[in-house]
């Protein structure tokens, strides 16, 4: 079953009319149990400050799909070699500790809408590039567009 990392922006899509269709899709497929949910301490932090039916929606998950990873010093310190590394500058560091945490936990996927700091071709490039030069393995990111099966 794929393990998923779902960043924050990936709950709220299910609310914005430009995302809602692939995004309820792929959470369609989580109530079906084909994938397992990834979710991280900066994810659930970043929950708390959301809409009630952003925080209900994820409420509303079976907890048998969700798998949580803690954070960690060796997460922080990855996404500040992002940083270092001139990927996104010091104001991205939490979506850059999104990225350390996917990459440290071998999630198949992160899924993110957020096109301007994660799911951008010269930003994968930038981090996968890091952690190539650090030892860990590259990190797959997408948009739950880049997820469905044909025909769905």
């Amino acid at each position: 079953m794929q393990r998923l990392y779902l960043d924050t922006s990936v709950f709220g899509g299910y609310f914005e009319p430009e995302f809602e269709v692939w995004t309820k899709r792929l959470f369609e497929r989580i109530l079906t149990e084909e994938l397992i949910v990834v979710v991280s301490d900066v994810v659930l932090f970043e929950l708390r400050g959301a809409p009630k039916h952003v925080l209900e929606l994820f409420d509303s998950l079976p907890k048998q799909q969700i798998e949580h990873v803690g954070d960690s010093q060796e997460a922080f310190n990855l996404a500040n070699m992002y940083v270092a590394g001139k990927v996104v500058g010091r104001t991205s560091l939490q979506d850059c500790r999104h990225i350390a945490l996917a990459t440290l936990h071998h999630v198949d996927a992160l899924v993110s809408w957020n096109f301007k700091h994660i799911a951008n071709l010269a930003r994968i490039r930038g981090y996968n590039a890091v952690n190539y030069r650090e030892g860990h393995t590259f990190v797959e990111i997408r948009t739950p567009i880049e997820l469905m099966h044909h025909g769905r």
